[in-house]
């Protein structure tokens, strides 16, 4: 490849020079050691180094290096990277969109016209397109964009997208010919919308939407292209770069369905200059509030019989300065339906969002016959039994849930207040607060935690049994130590450190089938459940941009806040950045010992700078005891028991908590039996 005169030089990286070559990361830095004819680093730091990419492909040539034939695309990703800014690598990205949908895109709205060195990388992606691929051209550039800018970008998950759609076509029976979303984003929730009223991909949906950032705008109309939702001019989509609260560019259009994730806690939304807006039928909104503008602004562009469905924040549901706005919305009858999700379903994921459903029957203002109720739906709280043994969502329990709701199928974890009842002073709308537990569901959980905590006392007693036997040896000879890193330059172990997570890939949730675990960091035990496709893990794994672990690896936590050593006995897990993997060579050392002796306090100190509270952990500092392979395999079955001893007492304080509640459950509401 020539490259365009005056372009600036592609650089690749060490774990993209492992993606080429098909091999891990590891097997790159040895290259580096091993051949002084590597090609030096041109550009980065001592810790990341790029490299020229023209002189990594011939040297990889050269040495017959490309153990399988690498993905062409991985080979273009450095040449994107390399035009710049984010601006300019997602409108050239968009542009693949377009081209490969077969749509000729004119001047794109997010920059000016490509140019030669652009246009020729636009033409050699569309080249490497392959009809019978999974992942187009598109779809793989798209996803490599959005987990480079994961810290500027948030979009809505694709469970929660599909939720939303499918809510919205429940109360909206009837035909659907357009589709808002004044937040648009990437478009998540426009090509949700797509899969939900035009499966026949017969492009008769007219796609409304707007975006501050222009390059989204730009990529959720290659993503509806893409996705087979658009006519081959685009005359159904009308997506523009702008402030929708300031500058609505759909003001007077009147959507069927709007389907929106809007921007949160933002303070300059326009509250001063928008004080006199038509849209705000139910009050000003506070300055403290814009998700009530953006609720407002939802109401406002129905069309009659029209539905929205938003996520908001919790706090939008009883906060004291929107009060008057919500008893608004209820008067009106707009509101409908307040649904509380488990933390986890969407960003920030620590916190569980609401979904508001707003239903128009035409005059200004008012919601419909039926809006003397509210219905108030915690799927938290109905999705708890499902995964009371592991956290996180399972998102076909919560659809089942607030399907059956909405379809008034089923009445889990929900209650329909009347309006009357909610206009006090507070107005708190929040479905935790008056979805009640039932007599039968709490007398269910009991008797299963019961179970739970039976099964737990007898594995107790079983190690109990075990360890109190246990003497200690009189204190004689002195057993010497070595470290970590001696065992490493012997080959007794192999040290792997953790690394940074492709965010917008790791889901939260029920394990599904070919998912495997992800730890972030301290406790080791316990964690939230994040998991990834077994294809990126492979992936991640082959090129070494993710650590994976193995059967019996000794995983350790780096933090000397939180140091921690387990035994991986649930594998394959990638590994984040606080965490390390020491893979043990059997024939001389065994696992269970050498996790033993690590996690000891006074190794950790041994091994720690004491720097700060966020020092970290030297793992090749820290030392076991000399003893034979016997030995260790004896002390190693020692250290499962007390392994076991410690994940029983655990979890029987977890059982015993949540035992304790829902018999308070019953004795405030005057259930239990009486002497």
């Amino acid at each position: 490849m020539s490259a365009t005169a005056g372009a600036p030089p592609v650089v690749v990286t060490l774990a993209e020079i492992a993606r080429i070559a098909g091999v891990g990361r590891a097997a790159v830095s040895n290259w580096r050691r091993r051949y002084d004819s590597f090609p030096s680093p041109v550009g980065g730091t001592d810790t990341s180094p790029q490299f020229s990419l023209p002189q990594v492909e011939e040297w990889l040539k050269r040495e017959n290096k490309l153990k399988t034939a690498p993905n062409p695309l991985d080979r273009l990703w450095p040449e994107y990277e390399s035009l710049g800014d984010r601006e300019t690598t997602g409108q050239l990205v968009a542009q693949v969109g377009l081209r490969q949908s077969g749509i000729t895109p004119g001047r794109p709205a997010a920059g000016p016209l490509l140019d030669q060195r652009q246009t020729r990388l636009l033409e050699r992606t569309l080249e490497l397109g392959d009809p019978d691929q999974e992942q187009g051209p598109f779809d793989f550039l798209l996803e490599r964009w959005l987990r480079t800018h994961v810290r500027q970008i948030t979009t809505t998950p694709v469970q929660l997208a599909g939720l939303m759609a499918q809510a919205a076509a429940m109360k909206h029976p009837g035909p659907v010919r357009t589709v808002l979303d004044p937040a648009c984003g990437a478009g998540t929730l426009l090509v949700a919308a797509g899969r939900q009223w035009d499966a026949d991909r017969a492009a008769g949906l007219r796609f409304l939407g707007q975006d501050s950032d222009a390059v989204l705008v730009e990529l959720a109309k290659a993503r509806l292209a893409v996705g087979g939702f658009t006519a081959h001019d685009l005359s159904n989509v009308s997506l523009t770069a702008g402030d929708t609260l300031r500058a609505d560019a759909h003001s007077g259009a009147q959507a069927d369905v709007l389907l929106s994730d809007p921007p949160s806690n933002e303070r300059d939304w326009g509250h001063a200059e928008l004080a006199t807006d038509p849209r705000w039928v139910y009050g000003q909104p506070p300055r403290t509030e814009p998700e009530l503008a953006w609720v407002q602004h939802a109401a406002a562009a129905l069309a009659p019989g029209g539905v929205a469905v938003l996520v908001l924040p919790p706090a939008v549901a009883a906060r004291r300065a929107g009060r008057r706005i919500r008893a608004g919305l209820l008067r009106s009858g707009v509101l409908r339906a307040v649904i509380a999700l488990p933390p986890g379903a969407a960003p920030p994921y620590g916190v569980g969002l609401h979904l508001w459903i707003l239903c128009a029957d035409g005059a200004l203002g008012r919601g419909g016959a039926d809006g003397a109720e509210l219905t108030l739906v915690d799927s938290a709280h109905a999705a708890r039994p499902v995964t009371a043994d592991r956290g996180g969502v399972d998102w076909s329990a919560v659809t089942e849930q607030v399907v059956g709701v909405l379809g008034g199928t089923s009445t889990l974890g929900s209650v329909s207040v009347p309006v009357v009842d909610l206009l006090d002073d507070q107005v708190d709308l929040t479905p935790a607060r008056r979805v009640p537990r039932t007599r039968a569901a709490t007398i269910v959980d009991i008797r299963r935690l019961w179970t739970r905590f039976d099964a737990h006392m007898r594995e107790l007693r079983d190690a109990t049994d075990a360890l109190s036997a246990l003497v200690p040896a009189d204190g004689g000879e002195t057993v010497p130590l070595i470290s970590v890193g001696e065992l490493e330059q012997a080959g007794a172990l192999e040290i792997r450190t953790g690394q940074g997570l492709p965010e917008p890939l790791v889901r939260r949730g029920e394990r599904q089938e070919d998912e495997a675990r992800v730890l972030t960091g301290a406790p080791l035990t316990g964690q939230a459940q994040l998991w990834l496709p077994a294809a990126v893990v492979a992936a991640g794994e082959r090129d070494g941009s993710l650590t994976v672990t193995a059967s019996q690896d000794v995983i350790v936590s780096v933090l000397a806040r939180a140091f921690d050593v387990r035994v991986d006995t649930d594998a394959p897990s990638v590994l984040g950045p606080q965490l390390a993997a020491l893979r043990a060579n059997s024939a001389v050392l065994d696992p269970w010992f050498l996790s033993g002796c690590l996690r000891a306090p006074a190794n950790a100190h041994r091994a720690g700078t004491h720097a700060s509270t966020t020092s970290r952990i030297d793992v090749r500092r820290l030392h076991i005891p000399r003893l034979s392979l016997e030995e260790q395999r004896r002390y190693g079955e020692i250290h499962r028991k007390i392994t076991a001893f410690e994940s029983e007492m655990t979890d029987m304080k977890s059982v015993g908590g949540e035992l304790s509640r829902a018999l308070g459950d019953l004795l405030a509401a005057g259930h239990l039996p009486r002497n």
